[in-house]
């Protein structure tokens, strides 16, 4: 049974009005809110525990460490890793993926390679590999969508190439909730003699992802997407890749010795991990990690599914809305446009109902391109969202139409 009254008490900033309204927060995409566990134990390392891990042997640098280390061994059984030396922590996605490129990217792609990405990329999976194309000399190759934002495989079959050396692909898109066939762009990549990396920033709050059973070769994703702290994420990758790339960054901890003639690098996961980490981050992240396991994936995408038909069957019989992804496998977004009113002006008029969304071109602007609207707007659904809220979201709606009419 999902007590969605027992979830939502979890969660103290749903508590609230905003303008004298009910808080309906559905911009859950850019960020989600955070349970008092996850909270509770952010504020338990400040209040008891705050030193620096790994270099101190009284008894808060052990306590600290240990947690920090913790939540690692944590977030690696939760994504089932090979071992805790394969889970990177990192300022979030944008950062693994920039470290991806610069590291193994440098090492790895020539000129005349080829880097094979999707139209529905976030920007953070497009201009890490546009920069590094630049430099030096690759060639950087989009896999193209159809109306309803669905990847054409048959495309990606036939720009998957002897020349392709890293496919890069979004488990669920952000700006249209699509699931891509991750399995399938796995497999086939790998059958080129490619490297893959799945952006799992949306993917990894909403269904269970097993890395071995993917055997993917970089998943990445960040905390604040998945009910915990911002400024923390992680970059997943196999140890055998991993222990070949070149650090990222230099100073602490990624060292093991150090002259002026010569540096020795720390073994993984500490080789990527260059000064003094977020350890309050870390340790909130592997609390909100526990937390989702105990709601269970079953519950979640039962709910989640649950509440996205009760949301696209409301915005099929709106007159005048138009919705901008409609994949067949899609998850917690709806994104639309409003005829005769900008995306803007309607996330500030929902605002005044207390109803938070985005609105906006979502950091993909190339998704906006396709779909020739400037921008759209976009309620992204949680656990923690009732029918309710929905409700309160088209009533706005409503109100911004007849303001604009």
């Amino acid at each position: 049974m999902f007590d969605i009254e027992k979830i939502r008490g979890d969660f103290p900033i749903l508590d609230q009005k905003i303008y004298g309204k009910p808080l309906a927060y559905l911009d859950n995409a850019a960020t989600t809110q955070k349970p008092q566990s996850v909270i509770d134990a952010i504020s338990h390392y400040y209040q008891a525990d705050n030193a620096n891990v790994h270099r101190g042997v009284h008894a808060l640098s052990e306590r600290a460490t240990a947690a920090y280390e913790g939540a690692r061994k944590q977030i690696a059984r939760f994504f089932n890793t090979r071992s805790e030396r394969e889970v990177i922590f990192t300022r979030g996605t944008t950062e693994s993926i920039n470290l991806i490129a610069s590291s193994w990217g440098h090492a790895n792609i020539k000129a005349g390679d080829e880097i094979l990405i999707t139209h529905m990329e976030h920007h953070s999976n497009i201009v890490p590999w546009q920069l590094l194309c630049e430099r030096v000399g690759a060639t950087l190759k989009v896999v193209p969508m159809n109306e309803h934002g669905e990847l054409i495989m048959e495309s990606f079959d036939a720009l998957l190439c002897e020349r392709t050396r890293l496919v890069g692909a979004v488990h669920m898109s952000n700006a249209l909730g699509t699931i891509n066939p991750i399995a399938s762009i796995i497999a086939k990549a790998h059958a080129a003699g490619a490297k893959v990396l799945i952006d799992g920033a949306q993917a990894a709050a909403h269904l269970a992802v097993d890395v071995q059973a993917l055997d993917v070769d970089f998943y990445v994703t960040s905390a604040h997407k998945m009910y915990g702290p911002t400024g923390i994420g992680i970059l997943i990758g196999k140890e055998s890749i991993l222990d070949g790339m070149p650090p990222y960054q230099g100073g602490g901890d990624m060292i093991r010795m150090v002259t002026f003639e010569k540096s020795e690098y720390n073994d993984l996961p500490y080789k990527f991990e260059a000064g003094t980490p977020h350890i309050a981050g870390a340790i909130g992240f592997g609390k909100a990690i526990e937390y989702i396991q105990g709601v269970g994936f079953e519950a979640i995408e039962a709910r989640e599914k649950e509440l996205l038909a009760y949301a696209n069957a409301k915005a099929e019989a709106f007159d005048g809305l138009r919705r901008i992804g409609t994949a067949a496998h899609k998850a917690c977004v709806l994104s639309f446009v409003l005829q005769g009113v900008h995306p803007h002006d309607l996330g500030t008029i929902v605002d005044r109902e207390g109803v938070a969304i985005r609105a906006g071109h979502h950091c993909a602007m190339p998704v906006m391109q396709f779909f020739r609207v400037p921008a759209t707007a976009r309620a992204s659904f949680s656990m923690y969202n009732t029918e309710d809220e929905v409700d309160a979201l088209f009533a706005a709606l409503k109100k911004a139409q007849e303001i604009f009419a």
